[in-house]
């Protein structure tokens, strides 16, 4: 399956990923050397990492619900990946939103208990990187977002009829 949200034949989910990846991972290291030193720079940039990894978050999943949507097969291994990928991201942003919600006011705020920060971002970057296994599954094991050629086509739906005719002897027994 190629992805349905490209430019110029690329997936655009691939390509808007990193973003959110390095902007989540930039917010737990500012929060924790806000922790370790106090200086308010750290804090401030855990801030702005942390508006700009939820809006670059927002934005990789506009496409990444059109593949979901649109791309993948239904009732496939793959849905269920991408559904448990969506997921796991879904919550990442909400924990990173939650942060965000609590440490946007405190742009000049000296003396900021950083605690909740930490914590909110390490569980927020846990769920992200494990999203990513299921994403880098989805890419490899399933070949989600890969163009195939067409000799590589006509291997992947032999694979897939295959797939199917062993499930439905599997219920049927």
């Amino acid at each position: 399956m190629y992805s349905k949200a490209t430019i110029a034949g690329h997936p655009l989910h691939v390509m808007l990923i990193p973003y959110p990846i390095a902007c989540y991972t930039g917010t737990l290291v500012g929060f924790a050397v806000y922790a370790a030193n106090g200086n308010q720079f750290w804090l401030n940039l855990a801030i702005a990492l942390n508006i700009v990894g939820v809006g670059s978050a927002l934005l990789a999943a506009l496409p990444g619900a059109t593949d979901w949507a649109f791309g993948i097969p239904r009732n496939s291994a793959a849905k269920t990946v991408g559904l448990g990928h969506a997921a796991l991201n879904v919550l990442a942003l909400a924990l990173f939103a939650s942060s965000l919600g609590l440490y946007a006011d405190n742009w000049n705020d000296t003396g900021v208990n950083p605690t909740a920060g930490l914590g909110l971002s390490a569980a927020g970057l846990a769920c992200t990187l494990v999203a990513g296994a299921l994403g880098w599954m989805l890419t490899q094991d399933y070949h989600i977002g890969i163009r195939l050629t067409p000799a590589q086509a006509v291997d992947e739906n032999t694979v897939q009829q295959t797939r199917v005719a062993h499930l439905r002897q599997n219920r049927a027994a």
